[in-house]
């Protein structure tokens, strides 16, 4: 099995003097799918935020897929890592496609005219848009959307670039009742099936955390 997949050692993260993560130990090993709770401004996004190496701790150490933060190309390690936030969204162009948001993951790029794409690769994404529901939605461009599929289509895209570790911050924030209740019945299938990579999802809601996550993490001021 090999070591951790994340491990942070009495990691601290400061900003403009204010403590915003304290001190956290935390490992996430394979076959492990774990819930991060916490109210808002608990440090939640910030922690993953560490995990997916796009900020650094003030103090303390992150080790992701055997590699440290600081000591490493960060570039690389980004591509074996699937990261969904909600400001991804807003980073897609409206009028992109579904399946084109979906594809563009394999280079890590938000437009599809920047690469080819094989017909095999464009079948990956639909049969992916497929799994998280949202076949039918394969053409539409994304700003068409609701914000409950638009959810599933980036879920769809970071898987399409078969990441090693998933990290989702707050993927139901902005949802209607109906668009987290489909997202949860997605999240529980990928959590069930032993093909999906450990997964760490970042939620304030005790009602949504999915059938088949393992571990919990419980954070109250970082």
């Amino acid at each position: 099995v090999g070591g951790p997949l994340l491990e942070l050692t009495s990691v601290t993260r400061r900003e403009a003097g204010i403590t915003i993560v304290d001190q956290v130990d935390w490992t996430v090993r394979s076959g492990e799918h774990w819930v991060v709770l916490g109210p808002n401004g608990s440090g939640k996004t910030t922690l993953l935020r560490m995990a997916a190496l796009l900020l650094h701790p003030t103090r303390g150490e992150v080790t992701v897929l055997g590699e440290t933060l600081g000591r490493t190309d960060v570039r690389t390690m980004r591509s074996r890592i699937g990261y969904a936030s909600a400001a991804l969204a807003d980073s897609l162009r409206p009028t992109v496609t579904a399946e084109d948001v979906v594809v563009t993951s394999l280079y890590g790029a938000l437009e599809p005219w920047w690469h080819d794409y094989r017909d095999d690769q464009r079948k990956s994404a639909r049969d992916l848009l497929d799994r998280v529901g949202c076949g039918h939605r394969t053409d539409h461009r994304f700003g068409t959307l609701s914000s409950g599929e638009r959810q599933r289509v980036l879920l769809a895209r970071m898987l399409m670039a078969n990441p090693e570790l998933l990290l989702l911050d707050e993927p139901t924030a902005a949802l209607d009742l109906a668009g987290r209740e489909q997202l949860v019945v997605v999240l529980e299938a990928l959590a069930t099936d032993p093909s999906t990579p450990p997964m760490v999802l970042v939620t304030h809601h005790v009602e949504e955390i999915p059938a088949g996550f393992t571990h919990g993490l419980l954070m109250a001021d970082g």
